[in-house]
This record gives C-alpha cells, structure tokens and sequence, in this order.
C-alpha cells in the first residue's frame, strides 16, 4: 500500500484520497501479506471499520489497486480477489426550484463566502459536475464569447470520472461574466481573494443549515442537474453527454423522472 501511495498517488487526480484511505487500512492489514486477504478478511475490515459500506468499499478499492499495482510492477507473482462488500443504493436526494433558490438566498447573505458559494452553487446546478472539476476550473477553461467551458485540466491526468466538455446555459453565462470581471486570466472560477479553495463543505453545510435543507452535500448539486434534465424530457443520450454519464447510468438512477418512464407499457392498457 506504500508503494502505490508513492508511486501511482502523484499521478492520481486527488492523491489525499489514497492516502486517507491507506491510513485507514493501515491498523487492520499491518503485519499481514497478501495471502491474508481472502473474503473472511475483506468481511473482518468492514466489521473491524465500523463506518458505511460505501466507505469500506471505497477503501478496499484502494486495497485492490495496490495488489494490482504490485502484480504489474512485478513484485507479486499472482493477484488475489478483494471481496467487496455491496454498492449501496444511489441516493435520490435532488434540490426542487424552491430549495435551490433558498441555497442561493442563504449562500449570497454570509459576508465570508458570499463572492464564490454562491457561483460554485450556479456551477454545480447548470453543469453537473463534480465538486473537484469545480474547484479546479480555470478562466482559460471558459470561452464566454462562445458560451463554451470545458472542465477537462489540461494535461492532467484522465480519470474515470470524466469531466464534460459543454455549452454554458444563458442563466449561468450572466453570472460567470460578472465573476470574471473579478478575476485574472489564469486564475480559478471559483476562488478565495485569489487563491483556490481546497474545499467547500463548510461553508456548503452552514447554508444548507440556514435554508432548512437536510442531507444535502455538494454532490446534491450534480443529482438535481440531472434530475431536471430528466424532469424536462432531454433524450438520455444528449443529457448523457452533458454530465459527462453513461446513458445506463443515467437511465438507472435518473430514469424515472423522465416525462417518457415506461409510458409506452402505461399506454399499452389504453
């Protein structure tokens, strides 16, 4: 796990993820070998972690790469499986219009965030795209004369997590406009007096605390793009393209709340 850390982290898109995650395994797999790790094991490190499945599956995930990691570069003669445990179900946590605006209202009242929380907001309900790619966005990223912006950091490393390539809708391109008289040419979208923000969720929390909003986390963001995009009867394959998502993804957790769910079988009995 040291190894990969070291060796595969700095080329990772956030290489804190890896790392909190080997500080995690750490206590649990010290002093064992790779022989050790069998479905038993895997099952102990869930029990032994006492946290959410998810976050147990995120981090033998890290387990698994650094096993696959090792093979590659030589040092292990053969992989072993790491049993998983489930996926757990998709949250379907979306902002209705009403909610949304109320996060905007309470994210522009806060003196101390209220010049980039409330466009990291705007970006994350018009875009749909992850918190990382938001935080990471450069002005030369965003073309306003042609109302294009593409979160893709160039020459960084591709993960799976793809990021879009996509037209700024007319409401947010207003907002970014005026934000952009505020900035350097080089210098992040969404910024603290110039500097990029390492995070968000502190602030985020405060104003969800204050607009009355529960279980709702900057991810909530990317959920109620899609949502609407569904909501409005955008063929899969277009708004698949423009969070950057599968179109089976999208149908499966996103589906329903398409105009077009299943209303041909509906129609059927018509």
């Amino acid at each position: 796990m040291a190894d990969y850390a070291e060796e595969r982290g700095p080329d990772t898109e956030a290489p804190w993820r890896i790392a909190a995650a080997v500080k995690a395994l750490t206590p649990f797999w010290q002093g064992k070998t790779v022989a050790h790790v069998t479905g038993e094991t895997c099952r102990g490190y869930v029990a032994f972690r006492k946290r959410s499945p998810g976050t147990a599956r995120r981090e033998l995930g890290v387990l698994r790469a650094a096993i696959n990691h090792a093979h590659r570069a030589g040092r292990l003669a053969r992989i072993v499986s790491v049993a998983l445990p489930e996926s757990p179900e998709a949250r379907d946590r979306w902002l209705t219009h009403r909610e949304a605006a109320a996060l905007l209202r309470e994210a522009m009242r806060e003196p101390r965030v209220r010049l980039h929380l409330p466009l990291f907001i705007l970006l994350g309900l018009y875009s749909g795209q992850r918190k990382s790619a938001i935080l990471s966005l450069r002005w030369n990223q965003v073309d306003l004369a042609a109302s294009r912006m593409d979160f893709n950091t160039p020459g960084a490393r591709r993960s799976n997590k793809r990021r879009a390539r996509q037209p700024i809708p007319r409401r947010l391109l207003a907002h970014l406009r005026r934000a952009r008289r505020r900035g350097t040419e080089m210098g992040f979208v969404v910024h603290e007096n110039g500097n990029r923000l390492k995070d968000i969720k502190r602030g985020f929390a405060s104003a969800c605390v204050r607009a009355g909003l529960g279980e709702v986390t900057p991810h909530v963001l990317r959920h109620t793009c899609a949502t609407w995009l569904m909501q409005r009867g955008v063929p899969l394959w277009e708004a698949a393209g423009y969070l950057q998502m599968t179109v089976e993804t999208l149908q499966r957790v996103y589906g329903h709340h398409h105009p077009d769910f299943l209303k041909g079988a509906a129609e059927a009995f018509s």
